[in-house]
């Protein structure tokens, strides 16, 4: 995308990841995030980075950044004092939500709060037909009398959702036109901007979800873009999107849903990379934080794509009992199960862990920043599998002693358990979650686990990579180079890219060429308007899709379109290409029964080539130690002698058999009993189960 140093950073719940790729080559820094001032451990990275290699400030020309800010502020409800304005009626839809028990056996099921309470929704008398004309006209008057009435108030932002604005938003602009008059400093979204798509609870919770994370989003990143220029990083900001692509500055302060997922987006970038380079066409990734842990599946080389997406679920595997955005975003499953993920015992003398995190502050136990109860850290820190002196580079020093004592006292002492065996139990549970949720995602996705290899970053993913593989059934594990920073090294592979939607009903048997020509060329216009500002010059890669189902059924699935005009056989055509990508999700098709289109997606990008396969490492040797460490194994409840190596040490070719321990400055790689490692021609990090 430009010539130059690049840098990237990736904000998390717990570290913040800096990498900088220069001529020289590609330099990482973490350190722990900055809750209060989340910019301040991005400015503190770049200016490290920056130092250790000696690359000029000026000499950068262009920063990535992807962030969990926006899905943090959701899930700890942290956002702005936000309001709704709806249609006369429909204020309660937001809370009414599906009208369904998502745990009907469950009689305490907790459902999730709206992020707009009721004394904060509004009415104002509207209302568009669901063929777009115009049934009632909005009385502008009512609209003023609001805003005269939110101008008396501490309102930070306001959500305008009315229905049926997905194909008619006429009425939304001129309200948010009078409001955003009558109040210059409040945030204004509009439903027919954020989620131009049918289903109005989806549409209402997603245009919510964006107002209230606005105002936060756009005075962060105002000041991390002050900061930088202070700092002499003068070059253009680009924001990773939940998508897997990047956009500017502005697009992502006026829609920073968005940004939702943009950090586990990244990882799925540079997940797809490594799958091609090793030429495995299915690949499971598995991404573990300091806070969660995220899953998805990339098959042909393509990872997952979904249309909607759920943030902070009262029950962790249940469609439903969260709050949906419809954004587009790869399709993934997330957990609270990160190496700062809160392990405690229940009234069924049960191990929990997660979704509670320690975060950065205070941290884990071993940390010694004031964290007191046990955590995934500490249990690995425990069972030996951490160098607490060489822990995040040697930027955090850790004290096993308090890990020690935080296992036994949450976890060792109630169930009257030794400390190795609490922290075996502990890390036993998070790794069976971990196992659970890709179960419950392929099935989900009308997949298997059968003939997959499994991709592991980020800075807890290999300490557990060989475990969870053991659980899965699957034989081969990659941890590529910079795997603990493995997303923010995603961001630089990254496409420049935004999507477009457009609801649109149409019956297959009376196929309308002309429309489907007139809606893909008005996405092409908006789509190309917002690439065009992040990459003025480079050739663009246009993707289209179709969101279609059965007559008379309540959802849809997406049917890949191609780019060029249709014409009136099209609509038999289609009907076939629906059929294949049923048949392939649910392993039949229903016969006799018409096709119907309900929404349109056109995705723009710039035209970045996927890694080509590379050479396999054909000599093998035998690499010398440094070290020799106990780790105990909870696969056979016993201590066990490991080796120790350094990952900058092995060359290509470099082989290891378990148990052993490969550690690098923002993570350690442990082989466990049953897997041998391997470094091939790309330095990555192979494990394969014996036998």
């Amino acid at each position: 995308m430009n010539d130059g140093a690049r840098l990237a950073v990736d904000i998390g719940g717990t570290f913040t990841d800096v990498v900088l790729e220069h001529k020289g080559g590609q330099d990482r820094f973490k350190l722990l995030t900055t809750p209060d001032a989340p910019e301040r451990a991005v400015l503190d990275g770049v200016k490290a980075v920056l130092q250790q290699t000696g690359v000029a400030a000026s000499d950068v020309s262009l920063v990535i950044h992807g962030t969990t800010l926006a899905t943090n502020a959701l899930i700890e409800r942290k956002g702005a004092k936000t309001a709704l304005v709806a249609t006369d009626g429909f204020r309660d839809s937001i809370e009414i939500a599906y009208e369904h028990r998502f745990e009907q056996y469950d009689l305490y099921m907790e459902r999730p709060q709206p992020l707009i309470e009721r004394d904060w929704r509004f009415t104002v008398p509207e209302r568009i037909a669901a063929d777009g004309s115009v049934l009632l006209p909005l009385d502008e008057a009512a609209v003023r009398a609001l805003a005269q009435d939110f101008a008396k108030t501490d309102v930070e932002s306001l959500a305008v959702c009315f229905l049926h604005s997905y194909v008619n938003g006429d009425h939304e602009k001129r309200a948010g036109e009078i409001l955003a008059a009558a109040l210059p400093n409040v945030s204004i979204t509009l439903s027919s901007e954020v989620c131009p798509e049918i289903r109005e609870y989806d549409r209402m919770s997603t245009a919510a979800a964006n107002a209230y994370v606005q105002p936060m989003m756009a005075g962060y990143l105002n000041r991390l873009k002050e900061g930088l220029q202070t700092n002499g990083v003068t070059c253009p900001l680009l924001l990773m999107m939940s998508s897997g692509g990047v956009t500017t500055v502005d697009t992502a302060m006026e829609i920073p849903i968005r940004l939702v997922e943009s950090g586990p987006a990244g990882g799925a970038i540079l997940a797809r990379d490594i799958a091609k380079e090793n030429d495995f066409d299915l690949v499971l990734l598995f991404d573990m934080g300091g806070t969660t842990a995220k899953i998805t599946l990339i098959d042909d080389f393509t990872p997952h794509i979904a249309r909607s997406f759920e943030v902070a679920r009262m029950y962790r595997f249940l469609k439903g009992s969260g709050l949906p955005l419809r954004i587009p975003v790869i399709d993934m499953v997330e957990i609270g199960a990160g190496g700062g993920s809160i392990a405690d015992v229940d009234a069924m003398q049960r191990i929990r862990v997660g979704p509670e995190s320690a975060g950065s502050v205070p941290g884990p136990a071993c940390y010694g920043n004031g964290g007191e109860a046990p955590t995934v850290t500490d249990a690995d820190v425990v069972l030996g599998r951490i160098d607490a002196s060489r822990f995040a580079g040697g930027q955090v020093t850790l004290e096993p002693a308090r890990a020690k004592t935080a296992v036994d006292h949450g976890v060792g002492d109630p169930l009257k358990a030794e400390t190795n065996v609490a922290a075996a139990g502990i890390a036993e549970i998070v790794d069976e979650h971990m196992a659970n949720a890709a179960r419950v995602h392929a099935i989900e996705n009308g997949k298997d686990m059968v003939g997959r290899s499994l991709v592991a970053f980020g800075g807890a993913a290999p300490l557990h990579a060989a475990r969870l593989a053991d659980k899965l059934g699957i034989d081969t594990v990659i941890v590529p180079q910079g795997a603990g920073v493995g997303s923010a090294i995603g961001f630089l592979r990254a496409q420049i890219s935004y999507e477009v939607v457009r609801t649109r009903y149409m019956d297959l048997r009376a196929f309308d060429p002309a429309m489907v020509n007139e809606i893909f060329a008005d996405m092409r216009t908006e789509a190309e308007a917002v690439v065009k500002l992040g990459a003025p010059d480079e050739p663009l890669v246009e993707t289209r899709g179709a969101f279609m189902r059965y007559r008379g059924q309540g959802h849809e699935i997406m049917v890949p379109m191609p780019d060029r005009a249709f014409d009136a056989k099209d609509g038999e055509t289609m009907a076939e290409w629906f059929a294949e990508a049923y048949s392939g999700l649910f392993s039949r098709t229903i016969p006799n029964l018409s096709v119907e289109v309900l929404t349109w997606t056109l995705s723009l990008a710039t035209d970045r080539p996927v890694a080509e396969t590379a050479p396999q490492q054909q000599e093998h040797h035998r690499p010398e130690a440094e070290a020799q460490r106990k780790v105990f194994d909870p696969a056979s409840g016993a201590w066990t002698e490991a080796n120790v190596y350094s990952r900058s040490a092995l060359q290509p070719g470099a082989e290891m058999p378990g148990p052993a321990i490969i550690v690098e400055d923002e993570t350690t790689t442990l082989v466990t009993n049953g897997f041998n490692a391997a470094v091939n021609a790309l330095g990555q990090i192979v494990m394969t189960k014996e036998g």
